[in-house]
C-alpha cells in the first residue's frame, strides 16, 4: 500500500489512477492524518444482449407512468 499526502495526490493523481488501476491500494493523508483510500473498483460482469434485453422488459413491467403522458414530459423539460 502506498501512503501520500494530498497535496502529492493531486499532483500525481494520473500516476496514482494507474497504479491502483493494476491493484495497489493508495492511503491519502493530511498533515499524516489518514482522509481516504483509493481502492480498485470491483469488476463488473458485462451482461449479454440478452440478458440485457430481459433486464429492460422486466424494468418496464414494474414501472407504469401512471397517468402521465410522455409527450408532457418532454414539454415539461423544454420549459
Amino acid at each position: 500500500m502506498i501512503t501520500i499526502s494530498a497535496y502529492e495526490a493531486k499532483t500525481h493523481l494520473s500516476e496514482l489512477l494507474n497504479k491502483v488501476k493494476s491493484g495497489e491500494r493508495v492511503l491519502i493523508t493530511k498533515h499524516h492524518v489518514p482522509i481516504a483510500m483509493m481502492s480498485p473498483a470491483p469488476l463488473q460482469r458485462k451482461r449479454s444482449l440478452k440478458e440485457t434485453v430481459e433486464a429492460m422488459k422486466q424494468f418496464r413491467k414494474g414501472n407504469k407512468l401512471q397517468g402521465l403522458h410522455i409527450k408532457n414530459m418532454i414539454e415539461e423539460g423544454r420549459r
